[in-house]
């Protein structure tokens, strides 16, 4: 009897070697190699409501409006710190007022400090032509000008402030929008899911994989906007710094009529 039994083990391991071969490429090879399948951004993509679509759409606009004006932005701000020197330069090395007028004058429209001192000259010229009039009376030339001067920096400051509110706003919402995605992915896979009859890992993990797939697209659009915009607003300070740096010496300037000179002699002789 020993014998017998000890015959049998073999050939029963055997047989239950060949059917578990048998049986594995049924039960987890082709579920697998199915679920790889549908698992990817294109089967996500297709699986897509009108609500879905909605957010995917709102995150591409959100990307490509913050990349224009992260390079927008980048351009500005290269060409005004560029051509800042030269020009405050040449507005004081200029022998006389019409000389510097002009100088000014030549520059491209989209110069900051030119239009400043272009601003600061006009209110000049109207208050001389205002003198013995009301306006002369109620307010001296020096006040005239000054107001001017916050005016012109006050409008230059705010075309230096253009797409910031825009890149604060994708930073702050971009990732709530992927989020929305991504919760809208999972319920519908979950929905779909449930509805299929199928409840193994392999089927749950591909759709709620792409689902997230959204979070990453809102990371990616928010990540760059707010690094640019804390980048753009220090840049920002620094030439607020120099226009009103700038308004201060105009205003002595056609207030009093002394010309600020850019390197002081006494203070160059002592370095």
């Amino acid at each position: 009897m020993l014998q017998e039994v000890t015959k049998s083990i073999p050939a029963a391991a055997a047989s239950v070697s060949t059917a578990a071969a048998q049986a594995l490429p049924t039960l987890g090879g082709n579920s697998n190699a199915q679920a790889l399948q549908n698992v990817g951004f294109d089967q996500f993509v297709h699986d897509f409501d009108i609500f879905m679509w909605i957010v995917f759409l709102t995150l591409v606009v959100m990307s490509v409006l913050s990349l224009y004006y992260i390079i927008f932005n980048f351009m500005r701000q290269m060409t005004i710190r560029s051509r800042m020197p030269k020009v405050i330069q040449s507005f004081w090395a200029t022998p006389s007022m019409q000389d510097a007028i002009r100088a000014m004058e030549a520059q491209p429209s989209s110069e900051p400090f030119s239009k400043i001192a272009l601003e600061c000259a006009r209110a000049a010229a109207h208050h001389q032509k205002s003198e013995g009039g009301k306006m002369a009376e109620n307010m001296s030339r020096s006040e005239f000008i000054d107001r001017s001067l916050r005016q012109a920096v006050a409008q230059e400051s705010l075309r230096l402030e253009n797409g910031m509110t825009l890149l604060a706003t994708v930073g702050s919402a971009a990732p709530f929008v992927g989020l929305l995605g991504t919760v809208l992915g999972i319920y519908h896979a979950l929905i779909n899911l449930g509805a299929s009859g199928q409840s193994s890992i392999q089927a749950v993990a591909g759709p709620v994989g792409e689902a997230l797939i959204m979070t990453a697209i809102g990371l990616a659009t928010a990540i760059p906007a707010v690094l640019a915009y804390n980048f753009y607003t220090r840049m920002n300070r620094v030439v607020y710094a120099r226009f009103d740096e700038f308004a201060h010496d105009l205003h002595d300037f056609f207030a009093t009529g002394a010309r600020v000179m850019s390197t002081p002699p006494a203070a160059s002789s002592r370095k």
